[in-house]
């Protein structure tokens, strides 16, 4: 970690003006933010994604794949339902709300991996995996939603759409003898058809009972992390925005009316910062904790998140969980405790009362304060389906009386007046 003299604050490590990352890190925090989406619309259970990465790594080793490569397939297989939440909301949510007991599976697998896939484009991995999200729910047979057979799919693809298969089977019931029968059934019926041989045969040759097994045990994420090289990058200011805005996008499609909101806290947190004099690179960690803010809201349910009126006492402290699942979420994350607490304590208050640690001034630095200006100011201008975003002297009048009262910095809550004045 490297000392920034004029903020004070520390830096992740720095090469020719580029961040280190532990990016598959972030992917892996992504995927269980994910898992939370699936677990909530289609009932599976969490670490889905890490067991699906688990599986195909494992699997990925009887082809001969090691390295960088396998890093490659383990973001893919984490990251394989990246678009589910941007599917269900732009093609399910409103027949969701026509028909309750609609199958979300009965819709055209083929819409969500066309969005996964551009989604991923500029996520930068060390491979070529092109068509691989893509081409994930492709039959052996040429019967899936895009008609390719198994020679014209990535192998990746091929192993994520077998592993994604088994640990659907394995959270019907567990991962038990029975279920593991009903795995070995499975493939030997749709061998050819849905699953190509090779894949077949790696997996019965990598996968015992015992093995299949462990895979509902606590020691899962050990166990892939030791297979995984968590291999850290180098990135440029371009290359940071990218994954930042895959992660925002992935966070807002979850609720429908916010649909640019960590976007746009990260763009003004990083513009606040500009005009207050940070350098480029804390300016990147700005925005990268702005997109990654409300991360924690992946966790909790819509019906708290999308109610218009006032929440309940009861439903207030469930939402109020949201920052601690950012805290929870990002430390997973290599290297990143800076971003994170930037990022979580967007919801401290100065005089002790926020959340979810109760800190206090002198335990919150300038970026965390920017944060939580930003993100207050963000959330009151911002348009919403039952209500229209207040004007820039508006919100500026409340951040004002906010601070008055001891809650958010005053000399923050001026350069807001001041930094987002000069656009309106």
């Amino acid at each position: 970690m490297v000392k920034n003299n004029k903020t004070g604050f520390f830096s992740i490590k720095l090469r020719d003006e580029k961040m280190e990352l532990d990016i598959i890190g972030l992917v892996s925090a992504c995927s269980y933010a994910l898992d939370c989406i699936e677990a909530e619309l289609v009932h599976v259970t969490n670490r889905h994604g890490k067991r699906v990465a688990y599986i195909s790594v494992c699997m990925a080793e009887k082809f001969g794949i090691i390295g960088e490569a396998l890093q490659d397939l383990a973001m893919c297989a984490l990251l394989h339902d990246n678009a589910l939440t941007q599917y269900i909301s732009e093609e399910v949510r409103h027949d969701l709300i026509k028909d309750q007991t609609m199958d979300i599976s009965s819709k055209k697998l083929g819409v969500h991996c066309v969005y996964g896939e551009q989604n991923i484009k500029k996520l930068p991995f060390y491979t070529d995996v092109t068509n691989v999200i893509l081409y994930h729910h492709e039959n052996a047979d040429g019967t899936g939603p895009f008609r390719k057979k198994w020679e014209e799919i990535p192998l990746f693809a091929r192993i994520i759409h077998l592993c994604d298969t088994i640990d659907i089977i394995g959270n019907t019931g567990g991962y038990d003898q029975q279920n593991w029968e009903q795995a070995n059934a499975y493939l030997e019926k749709y061998e050819n058809t849905i699953f190509d041989a090779e894949c077949v045969k790696a997996f019965l040759e990598v996968f015992s009972e015992e093995k299949f097994a462990d895979m509902g045990g606590e020691e899962l994420e050990k166990r892939l992390w030791e297979k995984v090289p968590r291999k850290k990058q180098f990135c440029d200011e371009g290359t940071c925005k990218d994954l930042a805005d895959f992660f925002a996008q992935i966070v807002d499609y979850k609720y429908e009316f916010r649909g640019m909101h960590s976007i746009g806290v990260a763009k003004k947190a990083a513009a606040l910062a500009e005009h207050l004099g940070y350098d480029r690179l804390d300016i990147q960690k700005i925005y990268l904790a702005g997109a990654l803010h409300d991360i924690g809201k992946m966790a909790i349910g819509n019906e708290i998140l999308e109610k218009p009126g006032r929440l309940t006492d009861e439903e207030f402290s469930k939402m109020k969980n949201h920052a601690g699942y950012t805290y929870m979420i990002l430390s997973e994350v290599e290297d990143f405790e800076e971003i994170r607490d930037w990022a979580a304590l967007h919801h401290e208050k100065l005089d002790g009362s926020g959340y979810p640690f109760g800190k206090t001034a002198e335990e919150l630095n300038e970026p965390e304060r920017i944060l939580a200006c930003v993100d207050i100011y963000q959330a009151l201008t911002e348009d919403r389906p039952y209500k229209q975003g207040m004007t820039h002297e508006q919100a500026c009048g409340i951040l004002e009386d906010m601070a008055q009262k001891g809650w958010i910095d005053a000399r923050i809550t001026g350069q807001v007046r001041e930094c987002f004045g000069k656009i309106h």
